[in-house]
C-alpha cells in the first residue's frame, strides 16, 4: 500500500485515532454505517472532508483490492501551522516570504512550486483544506526533497489566513491577469505573501478582494494563461530578484 492511502475501516480507525494527518477520506456511496458512520463523526471532529463516491472509484484506485467502502488519503507529510510559518519565517536575517495556494489541485503542480519555493527561499506554503491537493505522494516525489524543507499549513480559511497575514505584518500580493502593474514593475520588498490561483479559474473572487494589490505578468502570444507552477516560479523570482538586486 503506498504511503498516502490507508484502505480498509480498521485501518482509517487507528489512524485517525492515533492522530495521523489524513487530507481526506473517501466513502462508498451507501456504506456510511456501523464503524463508518464512527469514522465520519471522528472525520468531522477533526475538520477532515469526506466525500461519497461510488464504489468503482474506490476500486479503481484502491491497492489492497480490500478497502471495505472506505480510503483515507493520508499526508506524506507532517503538517505546520500557520502561526508556526509566520513566527519562523520573522526569525530570520532576510524579509519574510510566504506563498499563498488557492485551490491547487494538481499534485505535479503543487510539487513543482515547492520545489521552487526552496529555491528562492520561501518561508512556508499556505493552502486551504477543502479543494486543494495535499501533501501527497505524489507531491512528495515531484518536490524533488523540497517537502521536507518547505513548511506547509493547511488551513480552514484562506481569507482569514490573510487576515492573520495582515496582522503580522504581511503585504499581500495576488498574482492575477487583472492586476495592473507587471510583476517586475510592482514593489515586492518587505514581508511578503504571494497569492497565485488554480489551474483554471485563478484566484478566487473574495480571495482577490483580499489582496492589498494585483500583479500580473505580461502576455503577447496566443495562448492566454500560463500553467500554475510556472506562473508561481515566474513571481517567486521576481521577488528573489528584487531582494538580491537592492
Amino acid at each position: 500500500m503506498s504511503m498516502d492511502k490507508i484502505e480498509g475501516r480498521n485501518p482509517v480507525m487507528e489512524a485517525l485515532k492515533a492522530g495521523r494527518e489524513i487530507d481526506k477520506i473517501l466513502v462508498a456511496k451507501g456504506a456510511a454505517e456501523g464503524s463508518i458512520k464512527k469514522i465520519i463523526g471522528m472525520a468531522k471532529e477533526r475538520g477532515i472532508p469526506v466525500q461519497n463516491v461510488e464504489r468503482n472509484k474506490l476500486n479503481e484506485i484502491s491497492e489492497s483490492d480490500n478497502h471495505q467502502g472506505i480510503i483515507a488519503m493520508a499526508a506524506a507529510h507532517e503538517y505546520s501551522s500557520l502561526e508556526d510559518i509566520i513566527e519562523a519565517s520573522k526569525g530570520k536575517d532576510k524579509e519574510p516570504f510566504v506563498l499563498l495556494l488557492d485551490e491547487i489541485m494538481d499534485p505535479h503542480n503543487l510539487g513543482s512550486i515547492m520545489r521552487t519555493a526552496d529555491a528562492v527561499g520561501v518561508d512556508g506554503i499556505i493552502i486551504p483544506k477543502r479543494r486543494s491537493v495535499g501533501l501527497t505522494a505524489v507531491v512528495a516525489k515531484t518536490s524533488a526533497g523540497a517537502i521536507e524543507y518547505v513548511p506547509v499549513a493547511k488551513v480552514s480559511n484562506l481569507s482569514q489566513a490573510i487576515d492573520k497575514l495582515k496582522a503580522a505584518g504581511f503585504w499581500v500580493a495576488g498574482a492575477d491577469a487583472d492586476g495592473k502593474q507587471a510583476h517586475y514593475e510592482a514593489k515586492l520588498g518587505g514581508a511578503i505573501a504571494l497569492v497565485i490561483g488554480n489551474e483554471g479559474e485563478g484566484i478566487s473572487r473574495l480571495i482577490k478582494e483580499k489582496c492589498d494589490f494585483l500583479v500580473k505578468i505580461p502576455m503577447v502570444g496566443n495562448v492566454s494563461s500560463l500553467n500554475a507552477s510556472v506562473a508561481a516560479a515566474v513571481f517567486m523570482y521576481e521577488v528573489l530578484r528584487q531582494r538580491i538586486s537592492k
